[in-house]
């Protein structure tokens, strides 16, 4: 895909969400139930079904998906997806490029093995390597909007709100 196609998709969209911007406010929604032999969760993905179980490191088999592995795939995705939509509406040309995330966490917290060790990620590294022949600027750039554009990572580093509820079936 070309800059111009897509400018062509987006500017419907963008112009209607000029005129209408509650048209913008989208509810993505994920749902998944409790698996009753083992301890995980199936998750519905829309494509297939992902079943997430405990890490090898909490006591889990490692047949399952972890969803810290999912947090990172979602990151890598989401953060993919944007630097090549600004890389094509930059016109930068990208021969080639790869994304990966890596994340600390200190298991003894979510084991509740130390009341003062932290539960979740204490550090995400997001990295990006690309071949192309840009000049540092347009790399610079690249990365900036990229950040800044990212679903996953905005979301990760601001820390929205986030609401917890339990109801009986």
């Amino acid at each position: 895909m070309d800059a111009a196609t897509l400018r062509a998709i987006q500017a419907p969209i963008k112009d209607r969400y000029r005129g209408e911007p509650q048209a913008a406010r989208i509810t993505l929604t994920a749902r998944g139930t409790l698996d009753d032999q083992n301890v995980a969760c199936r998750v519905e993905t829309g494509r297939a079904l992902a079943v997430a179980g405990l890490h090898p490191a909490t006591g889990g088999s490692g047949l399952e998906l972890c969803s810290g592995d999912m947090l990172l795939e979602a990151l890598v995705a989401c953060a993919g997806v944007t630097l090549k939509a600004v890389a094509t509406a930059l016109e930068i040309p990208l021969r080639s490029g790869a994304v990966s995330a890596e994340g600390d966490l200190d298991f003894r917290g979510t084991l509740g093995v130390d009341k003062t060790a932290p539960v979740g990620f204490a550090e995400i590294r997001l990295t990006f390597e690309i071949d192309t022949d840009a000049p540092q600027e347009q790399l610079d750039q690249l990365l900036k909007l990229t950040e800044r554009y990212c679903v996953v990572y905005q979301t990760i580093r601001s820390g929205p709100d986030v609401r917890v509820s339990m109801h009986r079936a």
